[in-house]
């Protein structure tokens, strides 16, 4: 892995597994079997120092995903126009690692995971459109194997 250019703003890796944790959505990035770059942003939750994320059951992601399982997840947190010093202050996280599809309990904790994160108050109406979707929803996980996390503060 490459040493991050800017070390004065490197965060420590607790500092930016609260930035992955808290983190509204993520961009996946994948490669082509054209090694074309594709980036995509998701919805996830973090369990296990693993991402979860759903999708349909087809797609250019998915295809990205079965030709090379090696990807990275960019997560930016808060940001900060600073017009006076022509900058943003910024916190991201950027997750390297391998992807693969889950199945039976951890697709439904993964899934029930998410809607924890994005629909706290409706739990029990969404673990019955889980049920009723599942059938044309795959989960993935990306493990992580490494990360890093940058800020420049404001």
């Amino acid at each position: 892995m490459k040493e991050m250019r800017r070390q004065d703003r490197a965060i420590s890796q607790e500092d930016a597994m609260i930035i992955l944790i808290q983190g509204e959505y993520g961009v996946l990035s994948t490669v082509s079997d054209k090694n074309e770059p594709y980036g995509i942003p998701l919805n996830y939750s973090i369990r296990d120092n693993s991402i979860y994320f759903h999708s349909a059951v087809e797609g250019e992601k998915i295809e990205h995903i079965q030709n090379n399982n090696r990807v990275s997840f960019c997560v930016v947190g808060r940001t900060k126009i600073l017009p006076s010093k022509f900058s943003t202050g910024y916190e991201s996280v950027i997750v390297f690692g391998e992807i693969e599809e889950v199945y039976d309990d951890e697709k439904q904790k993964a899934l029930e995971d998410i809607v924890h994160k994005y629909s706290p108050d409706f739990e029990e109406k969404g673990k019955s459109y889980i049920e009723a979707s599942s059938f044309e929803t795959r989960v993935f996980k990306i493990t992580i194997e490494h990360l890093s996390g940058k800020a420049r503060k404001f």
